[in-house]
This record gives structure tokens, C-alpha cells and sequence, in this order.
């Protein structure tokens, strides 16, 4: 029997709460021992990994793991939402019962970790001393020594965050047992994993899995679900999947700071960490906040919307990643940086690791290269030669502190004042290169009706979009309509609030299919004349869903794109947005309590499109 008391006196661990918490669920896991972690533990826990095999080096201060090859990604149709309310249920968050769910998943933690070590993870998802210190206190519990040396790399690790709390109580209690993940049922009318986010009691309960957003609770469940909850709940904050960055004038000194969120596969990260154009570099400068996650919440002193990012790391998709897409990604997963890379290829002989379009090609000597699930790429038969070497969402890890152009107040506990919010999807046609929106309800109403290409092609729905209100559909935690009001009211707040936008760098040209516009570093000058049109230093033009640049107010030097391409992404396609609104409307007749405002605000776009009015 583990002496859990005595571990936690010799970790300084003193909230009465946490320890009480710690001590029912070592007794509840069964685990063979306890050990509290602090970011100070992660070269002594590196070590221990390595020797295990959960790690194998990648070079200097690298690391390379695999995991379950089931286990690699979220699981959106296991993960739920629970509250004792069930006026909570929405479309998306798959809600159930508080009761029902705490009942099923305690039961079956219940004595899965014999034979291991509970680590006691206590974190901080927001910048010390932030105004919304109170809602990012947590402590995660795990049973996987790989889920611990992610979370160092994440979050703010350390008894210090949790000892001195102004109200004990305040503080997630997050819970992640591994299970036995070769007999879980992965996919099967017998999946036993559960990953639950019991909202309006800050509890996160995660079985079945070791991979990443089922696995690190303070990124995904605590940063957005359970964060998006407290916000609606307290009234003080929206959490979002929003990526984060500065642009710097340097010729005149002023910052201006862009908000957003991207679905999936519409270029958020690469955005994030973007680099200003050759032909911009002299002048312009982008700093780095984050690529995933923004909490935003209202100054009433000065009537500004601030956000920062809550974690401390990013968790990247490392597939495309390469010195073109993302230079500043590249360099800080770097030798020296720490990066713990997923389910790449690696070389068990030389230790380097590949993905596809890391390089143009694979490496040529097939000596020592093994794909993600650990199996020889030398020895693949002719069937298997187009199988990738890298699961298509394999990940690094690495500390926001490895980013090269990492803004130096990232860390601000105030966080920085925002003024533009952009909502960007992988849209072929319709969606113009950037169109900026003046009023709140319809900024909102473009958030709420986000969507990006998915497989509807494929199913015969030409131009219809998978939707994803505001990028955050698989982390609602609470109804829709009242999320949309949430939004209202607390930019509704903002004297001086962010002005929205809608970008597109995906839209195609119909005949041969290439890109109108070359995207990746470019795609800066779209936001460039965002902050000129917010300060009112061009006007665009007016049309029914926005106000778009004209081509003289673009910063085109160095744009390698003809003038025919860069007119037409600068053209409304009226049919098609005509088409679309039926497709809105048809969406936003799901949720239940959707705000007047909202419907009101997709009534005058339809009209405006029928009329040809702006």
C-alpha cells in the first residue's frame, strides 16, 4: 500500500484538496506508487524513459516515441460532455448525464494502474498572475511516464501553482488512466475507451488511450472544453482553438496582434508561425504567440479584448512541415530543443526521423528506417511500397520557448489586446482571399457558420462544407446557441473591440485546379490590409457579405501570382454564395437557443445577395 502522505510531504505538496484527491484516486487505480512532478524532474524522467524503450534518441536532446498503432489520434465519437444539467446538450458535444459517466468510467479505472506509477502532474494553463488564474489551475493524474514528459513540455509544471491557490478548491481535477490499449475494442461496438469532461464539476475523467489530446488533459479537455464551460459559467472569458500572433511595423513601431481559427487542414500552425515576404521582411516582422489555443476576455478599463495563449508548447502536426511551409516550426524541433517527435519514421540505427514532405523524397538507403508502426520500410513488399513512412497526424512536441520568433511578452499575464479576429476555411471557390466584417452579430454569425471542405465532394454535396462554428466543433462543451451568446456578450463589452475577418488562401482556379493565391508566407499581406483597414488607412470595397480589399490597397511587391488570379480571388461569386446561405441556414437551424441577433444578421447577407446590395 503506497504511503500516499508521505510522498506528497516530501513533494512540498500542501493544498489539503489536491491531496485528498490524490489519495482517492491512488486508491481507486491501484497504483503501485506515487511520484509528484515538476518541470525540474524532466531530464531525470527523459532518462528513465529512455532506458524503459518509451523513448529513443533523435539526435542531441531529442526523442522519438510510438504509440499503440490504434491509438493515434483523437477520438471525437468516444469524447463526451457531462453536466447535471441537460439543458447543456448541444449538436456537437455529445452530452450525457454527470452521474451516469463519473459512475462508468471510475469503475472501470478502477485498479488499471496495478503495477505502476501514478504520477501527480500539478500545472497552470495560462501565463502566472493572469486575471484568469483562477480557471487554469489543474492537476492531472496519469499512469504513463510519456503523458508526463508531453505535459512539461505544454503546460506551466510544478507544486507551486497549486499550493498557494487563493481559493484551495479552485483547481481541476484531471484523471488519466492508460488502460490496456491492445484489448480496448478501438472502433468496435465494444470500445471501452471513454474520454469525459464532466464540466460544471471541473472533473476530467480519460480512459483508454495514450496519445496526445486523450492523454495530455491540460491541452485540449482542460485548455478548451473544460476552459469554454468556466468562461460561459463565470461570464468572464471565451476559450477558443484560436492560433495567436503579433506583426510588427518596424518603420514606425507600432504591434498589432490577429486572432483565429481554422478548421482542420486549413493552415492555422503554418499561419501562427509565419515569416513576413523577402519583399516585406524589411519592414514587417511577425512574432509568435501560439498555433491552437487563445482565451480572450474584455478590460473594462480601457474597452479592449486581450487573449494569450494558455499553454506553454506547441503540439504539431508534423506532417508538411518543412523549411517552406514552416522554417520557424523546423528550427524549433531542432537538435538541442527538447522536441519529443510521434509516430514519424524513424532510423533506429542513426536516429533520425522523417515525414512525408520533410524532404521532397524519402530517404534513399533504406537502412535502419522504420515506419510509424516500427516495421522495416526496407523489408516492405511491391503492395506496400505507397504506404507512408509517417502516420499522417504524427506530432512534435516542443516548448514555446524553442520557437525562434516566440514574442517576447508571450508570457504577459495580461495577455495582449487583440484587433482582428479571423475565421479561415479550405474553400476551392466562393470564399474571397479576405473580406473584413464591421459589425458584431455578423462577425459572430461568420464564426458560427466556419466550414471547410471535407469529404462532401466525394459524397456528391459539390461546394457544401463540413461546418465548425468558430473551428471549436469538436470541443464544444455547452449548447450552441448559448455559446453564440456568450460570444455576443462578452465582445459586446468591448469599447474598442477586434474587427472579424474571413481569409481564404485555398481557392482554386476551376479549369486547372492551381492555387490563385501561393499562400504560406504571402498570406501576410491579407492581414496587412486588415490592420490598415481597422485604422482606417484604406476603405475596400463594399460588398454583401464584407468589405474587400481592392487591389491597390494590397501590398503585392515580390507576389508571385498573375494579375488575372489575383482579380478573381478578389471577386465575390454571388451564385455561389446564394447556394451557400441555404446550406447556413440549414445548419444554423440546429441549435436550440441561437441569439435573434444571429438569425437576424444571416437575414440581411441573404437579402443583401438577392438584392446585389452591400
Amino acid at each position: 500500500m503506497v504511503d500516499v502522505d508521505k510522498v506528497l510531504d516530501e513533494a512540498g505538496l500542501k493544498n489539503p484538496l489536491v491531496r485528498d484527491y490524490v489519495a482517492h484516486w491512488a486508491e481507486v487505480t491501484g497504483a503501485s506508487a506515487v511520484e509528484v512532478v515538476n518541470a525540474s524532474d524532466d531530464a531525470r524522467l527523459v532518462a528513465e524513459a529512455l532506458e524503459a524503450g518509451q523513448l529513443f534518441p533523435s539526435g542531441e536532446d531529442r526523442y522519438y516515441s510510438r504509440s499503440f498503432h490504434k491509438d493515434t489520434a483523437r477520438s471525437e465519437e468516444r469524447t463526451i460532455v457531462a453536466t447535471n444539467n441537460p439543458e447543456d446538450a448541444g449538436t456537437y458535444n455529445n452530452w450525457r448525464p454527470a452521474a451516469e459517466m463519473k459512475r462508468l468510467v471510475t469503475d472501470k479505472m478502477r485498479g488499471a494502474s496495478q503495477g505502476k506509477t501514478m504520477y501527480v502532474i500539478p500545472y497552470l494553463m495560462a501565463p502566472p498572475g493572469s486575471p484568469l488564474e483562477r480557471y487554469a489551475a489543474g492537476v492531472q493524474i496519469t499512469d504513463e511516464r510519456t503523458v508526463v514528459l508531453h505535459m512539461i513540455r505544454m503546460a506551466r509544471v510544478g507544486v507551486d501553482h497549486i499550493n498557494n491557490l487563493a481559493d484551495p478548491n479552485s483547481f481541476v481535477r484531471a484523471v488519466h488512466v492508460t488502460g490496456d490499449l491492445e484489448n480496448l475494442g478501438h472502433g468496435t461496438p465494444d470500445d471501452q475507451r471513454y474520454f469525459v469532461t464532466v464540466a460544471d464539476e471541473r472533473t476530467i475523467l480519460h480512459f483508454g488511450s495514450s496519445y496526445g489530446g486523450n492523454a495530455l488533459l491540460g491541452k485540449i479537455a482542460h485548455g478548451l472544453r473544460q476552459a469554454a464551460y468556466d468562461g460561459w459559467a463565470s461570464g468572464k472569458f471565451l476559450a477558443e482553438q484560436f492560433m495567436l500572433l503579433g506583426i510588427v511595423d518596424k518603420e514606425t513601431g507600432r504591434k498589432f496582434h490577429v486572432a483565429g481559427g481554422f478548421p482542420s487542414a486549413s493552415g492555422k500552425t503554418n499561419l501562427a508561425m509565419t515569416l513576413a515576404p523577402d519583399a516585406l521582411g524589411d519592414r514587417y516582422y511577425v512574432e509568435f504567440y501560439g498555433d491552437d489555443i487563445a482565451w480572450i476576455w474584455v478590460d473594462e478599463k480601457d474597452g479592449r479584448a486581450y487573449a494569450f495563449n494558455p499553454e506553454n508548447g506547441v503540439f504539431g502536426v508534423a506532417r508538411d512541415t518543412n523549411e517552406r511551409t514552416n522554417p520557424n516550426a523546423v528550427e524549433a524541433i531542432s537538435e538541442g530543443s527538447g522536441a519529443i517527435f510521434t509516430n514519424v519514421a524513424y532510423n533506429e540505427k542513426t536516429g533520425d526521423v522523417w515525414w512525408e514532405a520533410k524532404t521532397p523524397n524519402p530517404p534513399e538507403d533504406l537502412d535502419g528506417w522504420l515506419d510509424w508502426k516500427g516495421l522495416p520500410i526496407a523489408e516492405r513488399n511491391p503492395d506496400q511500397a505507397e504506404e507512408p513512412w509517417a502516420h499522417p497526424n504524427s506530432r512534435f512536441t516542443a516548448s514555446l520557448s524553442q520557437v525562434p520568433n516566440i514574442a517576447a511578452d508571450y508570457d504577459d499575464p495580461k495577455g495582449v489586446p487583440v484587433d482582428v479576429i479571423i475565421f479561415g476555411g479550405r474553400t476551392r471557390d466562393r470564399e474571397p482571399l479576405v473580406r473584413a466584417i464591421t459589425d458584431l452579430a455578423e462577425g459572430v454569425y461568420d464564426g458560427m457558420t466556419l466550414g471547410a471542405e471535407a469529404t462532401f465532394a466525394a459524397e456528391g454535396v459539390d461546394g457544401q462544407l463540413r461546418y465548425d462554428p468558430m473551428s471549436m466543433r469538436p470541443f464544444m462543451s455547452y449548447e450552441e446557441g448559448d455559446y453564440a451568446a456568450h460570444w455576443m456578450k462578452i465582445l459586446g463589452q468591448a469599447t474598442d473591440g477586434p474587427l472579424f475577418a474571413h481569409v481564404n488562401w485555398f481557392q482554386r482556379d476551376p479549369e486547372d485546379g492551381h492555387f490563385l493565391w501561393p499562400g504560406f508566407r504571402d498570406n501576410l499581406r491579407a492581414l496587412l490590409w486588415l490592420v490598415a483597414f481597422k485604422n482606417g488607412e484604406v476603405k475596400g470595397r463594399a460588398t454583401p457579405v464584407g468589405i474587400i480589399p481592392t487591389k491597390d490597397e494590397l501590398l503585392l511587391d515580390g507576389l508571385e501570382a498573375s494579375d488575372e488570379d489575383v482579380d478573381r480571388i478578389l471577386t465575390i461569386d454571388t451564385d455561389r454564395w446564394k447556394q451557400e446561405m441555404g446550406f447556413r441556414e440549414e445548419h444554423l437551424s440546429q441549435f436550440k437557443r441561437l441569439p435573434e441577433e444571429i438569425w437576424e444578421a444571416h437575414r440581411r447577407v441573404a437579402r443583401a445577395l438577392e438584392d446585389g446590395e452591400s
